[in-house]
């Protein structure tokens, strides 16, 4: 018999891509490495900072989705600082921490996001998938991240 546990050991994924930007409003680039502070959000990206939504995360899966609809769109093109692949997001709830690679843990402060005035994948195909699939999340343990490190599911009493 399965212990509860291992629903969070089951739920593991992988990034597919980093995006930053160095101010609000512009494209953010994909990156091959980024540095997370704790408390802070990846160094050097313009959202973060000492508040709720230091990180964003986004399914590649849902980036598809967008694509089926004729969208013109690639990791990062929803502001999105992590890309997932892999891993389920949306049955994420507010309060699940993450872990990414061995060091950096993120807990989820924020399921989705109003959409800003002017999106421009809504305009083009009358429809956005970060409002809905997106997530945020505070940086509780930082460190280095990679594309191509495993993510999954973290359970709090493993922070020690």
């Amino acid at each position: 018999m399965r212990k509860p546990a291992a629903k969070a050991d089951a739920m593991k994924g992988k990034i597919k891509a980093i995006s930053v930007s160095s101010r609000r409003g512009e494209k953010k680039k994909n990156v091959s490495r980024a540095m997370l502070r704790k408390n802070y959000g990846i160094c050097g990206d313009a959202h973060a900072g000492k508040w709720k939504r230091q990180v964003s995360l986004l399914q590649y899966e849902s980036i598809l989705k967008m694509i089926k609809k004729g969208a013109d769109v690639k990791p990062g093109d929803f502001a999105e600082n992590i890309t997932t692949e892999d891993f389920n997001l949306t049955a994420l709830r507010k309060g699940d921490f993450l872990r990414i690679g061995e060091k950096v843990v993120l807990k989820i402060t924020q399921k989705g996001k109003k959409c800003h005035h002017g999106c421009s994948v809504f305009e083009l195909v009358g429809d956005c998938v970060m409002p809905r699939e997106g997530v945020f999340a505070e940086v509780i343990k930082g460190g280095k991240i990679k594309k191509g490190d495993s993510i999954g599911l973290w359970k709090k009493r493993q922070l020690s």
